[in-house]
């Protein structure tokens, strides 16, 4: 069982963040390249791409709370993935995101757990750009 967290500074206070990492439409711009996820109803996403394993497009399942600025999914048909978004507000109007992965059947260490890392840390790299836009687009 492998746990992979990353933190990175966003440039945007915690509503324009989690406004961004929650909304579906959006996530394809930011998440890791090889995933494509879109809704699918209340409260479930469908996930496809290199990444997902097997053939075709997968259920999960995704919660987000505006309230706690978080966002929770995981795989219904592949119950050994889960992960989490948090959202925190920092200093001076901008924030701090901190995403959590469990992976069930990934080793925690060696070149794929290295892989993994890279990949959250691109896709916070990927989500600050996002919100870059965002911010810069609506003012």
């Amino acid at each position: 069982m492998a746990e992979f967290e990353a933190t990175r500074g966003m440039p945007a206070d915690s509503t324009v963040v989690y406004g961004v990492a929650s909304d579906v439409a959006v996530m394809d711009r930011w998440l890791p390249q090889g995933l494509h996820v879109s809704g699918s109803g209340p409260g479930t996403v469908e996930a496809d791409g290199e990444l997902v394993p097997g053939e075709g497009a997968h259920e999960g399942l995704f919660r987000a709370s505006e309230e706690q600025l978080r966002v929770e999914w995981g795989g219904r048909d592949h119950p050994d993935y889960a992960g989490w978004l948090q959202v925190a507000d920092s200093a001076g109007g901008t924030s701090e995101v901190t995403v959590h992965i469990s992976l069930l059947d990934e080793p925690d260490s060696g070149a794929r757990a290295e892989e993994v890392r890279e990949l959250l840390d691109r896709s916070l790299d990927r989500l600050a750009d996002e919100v870059d836009r965002r911010v810069h687009d609506s003012g």
